[in-house]
């Protein structure tokens, strides 16, 4: 099963998308998808292939995950994501620890905004008793861990819920890495469209400390004469 999924990837690869997608995804040395290696396969393609193979066990995913080919790691977590929806409450548990200790191979800013909602974001919501794991990643020194931490609230601001959101935001605050200011501020504006209030209590106060970008991306959806009395703060 997982020597034909592998296949069916490779039918559909595509080199001089491949040569794009390795340029938008920073696989140059020193950047931030260094030695990531793509296929050129469009995201549409890699879920209707993880569609096609929902009984793929975990240490099958386990091997994907761990392929320095992207377009392997996204297809197994959609995978991983299927199952875990379908899951009963021991299989979410079992998938969500598998997730985490895989966050190392969840490296790249797509795997991790297209997983970290669906899987630890929707556990913990489930489980808030766990809410704790997202704040050590939040000071974690690995990239990745720190926007996993970040994007699973995501799932908590959908359902109203806005303080791990905020607290993890004030965490990430003085980030240096560009990834986690855009996080960050997205994270932010999401809030803003359930309670504008809310964010704009968080803006007052951090507004002349946050990272410029940070801070573009949170006002993004505001008026004009709004946008303008924050960026000039």
């Amino acid at each position: 099963m997982l020597n034909q999924l592998k296949k069916d990837l490779q039918k559909l690869a595509n080199p001089e998308k491949a040569k794009l997608l390795s340029g938008f995804f920073r696989t140059g040395k020193g950047q931030y998808g260094e030695d990531d290696i793509f296929l050129g396969i469009v995201v549409p393609d890699q879920r209707k292939t993880a569609k096609k193979y929902p009984e793929l066990q975990l240490n099958e995913i386990q091997e994907l995950l761990s392929n320095k080919i992207h377009e392997y790691r996204l297809t197994s977590l959609f995978i991983l994501i299927s199952k875990f929806e379908r899951g009963n409450n021991k299989l979410k548990k079992e998938i969500f620890e598998f997730y985490l200790q895989n966050a190392k191979n969840i490296n790249n800013w797509d795997l991790v905004d297209l997983s970290a909602p669906k899987i630890p974001g929707a556990y913990i919501l489930d489980n808030p008793k766990e809410k704790k794991i997202l704040y050590k990643l939040a000071e974690s020194k690995n990239l990745w861990e720190k926007r996993i931490a970040i994007l699973s609230t995501y799932t908590f601001i959908k359902n109203h819920e806005f303080e791990d959101t905020l607290n993890i935001s004030e965490i990430l605050l003085k980030d240096k890495h560009d990834l986690i200011h855009k996080a960050v501020g997205w994270m932010l504006r999401e809030i803003g469209k359930k309670d504008q209030k809310t964010e704009e209590k968080f803006l007052k106060k951090h507004c002349r400390e946050m990272p410029r970008t940070m801070l573009r991306y949170a006002i993004e959806k505001f008026q004009k004469n709004k946008k303008e009395f924050y960026m000039k703060k």
